[in-house]
């Protein structure tokens, strides 16, 4: 099997491997332990990948939240926009950010917020509100974001935290990347098999 013809990948051939490419694959396993999907279809443009990440990250350390709080946020809003490659990455993620209470990530996923406190029902009815009809939201949404203890600057953060996570999940399932299988080892069972939305893993 070539490089193009590995299953998962997505819709397009997998770019010829140069330095650039080499680093962000030589990333994913020092800090997963493989090379993931999304990778190598980034591939086509790593630095947009990396602009992208580092976006992201400045967005995440403006918002001031733990990274249980970026975990309800990233879940909530995969699932809400059907992407089963972020809601099994994550869902695992905040299992462990939940002190492995894998309830919490499978109630995100699902829509059910009753194990959270006050501050996280917020962040994860707006981060499903954005993801869903970002045209939708009003006043009395932000206010609720307010009420919970974010101010505007953190607000802000939070909503454009939200919508880089959008634009990623777009490109990465729109151009067919499927969830690496490591994913589901990794993953409590409760959150794989809430996650029946999206692309498939692909494996072999």
């Amino acid at each position: 099997m070539t490089d193009h013809e590995m299953p998962g990948t997505g819709f397009l051939e997998v770019p010829a491997t140069t330095d650039e490419v080499q680093r962000i694959y030589d990333a994913d396993v020092e800090r997963m332990g493989f090379v993931m999907n999304l990778s190598r279809l980034w591939a086509h443009r790593p630095a947009a990948k990396e602009s992208l990440f580092a976006m992201m990250d400045d967005a995440a350390h403006a918002t001031g939240l733990s990274p249980r709080q970026i975990g309800i946020v990233i879940t909530a809003c995969a699932s809400t926009l059907g992407d089963s490659y972020c809601s099994l990455a994550w869902g695992g993620k905040l299992t462990k950010a939940a002190g492995g209470d894998a309830d919490i990530a499978t109630g995100v996923l699902t829509g059910d917020d009753e194990r959270l406190d006050p501050s996280e029902r917020a962040l994860a009815a707006w981060a499903r509100d954005v993801a869903r009809d970002p045209s939708g939201t009003t006043p009395i949404d932000v206010e609720s974001l307010r009420d919970a203890g974010f101010d505007d600057d953190q607000i802000f953060a939070i909503t454009l935290f939200v919508a880089l996570r959008i634009a990623f999940s777009t490109v990465n399932a729109a151009l067919g990347a499927s969830p690496d299988g490591e994913l589901i080892d990794r993953a409590p069972s409760t959150v794989v098999d809430a996650v029946t939305w999206g692309r498939a893993v692909v494996t072999g």
